[in-house]
């Protein structure tokens, strides 16, 4: 059974907006009421133990699907099922399975130090003391948490305050994890210790994860299946490395000569950069074989050192948007683009 069901979930707000073609006076007093379509008809499954990345640009209805998910938000139409429970009509049970960081929010006490909120954290979620004893350790250990855990969360930098509310979200256990921007303004270090200690939880304890994220190295380290949403609606949902295969056709050969010589002449590859020894040579995933390139590279000259650069997972997504409706003609796991009439974007920062 999937852990997460969702089943022509929707989500419109009312918005306010002013009536531009009356008077002044006409404005302030009376204002027009409109409909945005923040989520429209989405439909998906998550089996336990996946590690889903969920993206797609501002305003395309992420974090309010999350939210409704989560139990935060009702919603308009359709239905939702996490852990086998409704989330809006049993929120405080669902509370006791899942786990929910949101970037630009905190659930830890401001002014007390972080091991105090973890301990509040324990009271109400009812913990076993000796269960949360050993939650803690292994979170403390694997995230190097222990010279900062008596400093009050307030003087925490970003990334120790985003370590601790990943440690926050797991302390009882939950089944699933919803994860928004989890590592949004960290650094490159803070950043690497936070996935990998999110993969090892899921090896470990199979807790699925679903993750929102503008950071697409996040997606690239963490996730196999990702979820791409546009305007409201699902327009992809697959692999990780079907996209790259549909989307990411250009890969460059980084070879580092023996010594410094023009651009190489090379079948089926076109020389982008020359720096000193250093060579990017460009070429399509359907047209040449890495293998045989490189054969022919070093036949030509003297190698000291060779790669492959696979591309950006952002310049795949944005050719996915770029190519419209055509998205939906390839793989049958591809949806075409649908067009929502007043999606005009999240009202809930989504």
């Amino acid at each position: 059974m999937p852990v997460i069901e969702v089943e022509a979930l929707s989500k419109s707000f009312e918005v306010a907006r002013r009536d531009d073609t009356r008077g002044p006076i006409a404005r302030r007093l009376r204002r027009q009421t409109i409909t945005v379509r923040a989520v429209e008809a989405m439909t998906f499954a998550v089996e336990r133990g996946e590690m889903t990345g969920f993206i797609g640009p501002n305003g395309a209805g992420k974090s309010t699907t999350i939210k409704m998910l989560t139990g935060i938000l009702v919603p308009t139409g359709g239905t939702g099922r996490v852990a086998g429970l409704e989330p809006t009509r049993r929120r405080t049970e669902l509370a006791a399975h899942i786990g929910v960081v949101f970037g630009q929010r905190t659930q830890l006490w401001w002014d007390l130090p972080l091991r105090d909120s973890f301990e509040l954290l324990r009271h109400i979620y009812h913990v076993e003391k000796a269960k949360h004893r050993v939650n803690l350790e292994r979170c403390v250990e694997i995230l190097e948490m222990a010279s900062f855990l008596e400093t009050p969360v307030r003087q925490l930098s970003l990334g120790q305050r985003m370590r601790g509310e990943v440690t926050a979200a797991l302390l009882h256990d939950p089944e699933i994890l919803f994860l928004d921007e989890p590592t949004i303004g960290l650094d490159v270090v803070a950043k690497a210790r936070i996935r990998e200690f999110l993969v090892r939880v899921n090896e470990e304890l199979q807790t699925t994860i679903l993750l929102t994220t503008h950071d697409m190295g996040d997606i690239e380290r963490i996730c196999r299946r990702v979820m791409i949403v546009d305007r409201g609606g699902l327009v992809y949902d697959g692999a990780l490395e079907r996209i790259k295969e549909r989307f990411g056709g250009d890969r460059r050969l980084v070879v580092d000569l023996a010594e410094v010589q023009p651009p190489l002449v090379v079948a089926n590859a076109v020389v982008e950069r020359v720096d000193g020894p250093r060579q990017w040579l460009r070429f399509r995933r359907e047209e040449t074989n890495a293998a045989d390139l490189i054969a022919e590279v070093v036949r030509l000259t003297q190698v000291v050192d060779i790669s492959i650069e696979e591309p950006l997972i952002e310049d795949i997504v944005r050719r996915m948007y770029e190519s419209g409706a055509g998205m939906g003609n390839a793989e049958p796991e591809v949806a075409g683009v649908r067009a929502v009439e007043t999606g005009e974007g999240d009202a809930n920062s989504g």
